[in-house]
């Protein structure tokens, strides 16, 4: 039987050098050194790559199947500055772990304390490197059932962080038409609503 997986090498084909840190502040930047296989055969020259230690972290998207809408966060973003009208985007609720690998915990602790929800049932869509050829970090991403009915638009987030988040209650439609029309563009967010739309039916299903 053909393997299935077209990648050939494993990290044995990687042959690290040194790891140096070179910053370590709220983001943490270390210097790798190292060698790898090459496809026609044989090793490189030595590589030198800075990478940000972000570790990992969650986002949850909070589903109201009755009402089929979502709920999203607005909040600065300064990284958006250079590339958007506004650096204030729609997101999902999200946050890092911390070294911990209770995302499910994680996950309800930031809805808490973002926009004020406590959830209860969750459903793992899936995980991905946010950006590898500069980060180490990789997000977990969890749709969550929740009654957003009742739900009013409000002010939420850590001061002792600096949070200052708003929270608003969307049609699943209404969030697919922003999506498209490129106002949401922040990855996480884009692959959970995608993620939402191909599996819509089954979650209406399994939820109703």
């Amino acid at each position: 039987m053909a393997d299935k997986s077209l990648v050939q090498f494993t990290h044995e084909d990687v042959s690290l050098k040194a790891v140096k840190s070179l910053y370590n502040g709220f983001f943490k930047v270390d210097m790798y050194e190292f060698e790898h296989s090459l496809f026609n055969g044989g090793k490189s020259q030595l590589i030198q790559r800075e990478i940000l230690e972000r570790g990992d972290a969650i986002a949850v998207l909070p589903y109201d199947v009755k009402t089929q809408s979502v709920l999203l966060i607005e909040q600065i973003r300064i990284g958006a500055i250079n590339s958007k009208h506004s650096p204030w985007l729609l997101e999902c609720i999200a946050g890092m772990t911390d070294g911990s690998t209770d995302y499910e915990g994680v996950v309800k602790k930031e809805a808490f304390e973002e926009a004020g929800l406590e959830l209860s049932e969750l459903e793992f869509m899936l995980s991905y490197l946010s950006s590898p050829g500069g980060t180490t970090e990789r997000l977990h991403l969890y749709l969550a059932r929740t009654d957003l009915s009742q739900i009013q638009s409000g002010v939420y987030g850590l001061e002792t962080e600096g949070e200052d988040i708003k929270t608003h209650v969307l049609t699943l439609d209404d969030a697919l038409t922003r999506l498209n029309n490129g106002e949401i563009d922040n990855a996480a967010t884009v692959i959970c609503l995608q993620w939402l739309a191909l599996n819509r039916q089954r979650m209406t299903s399994a939820w109703a």
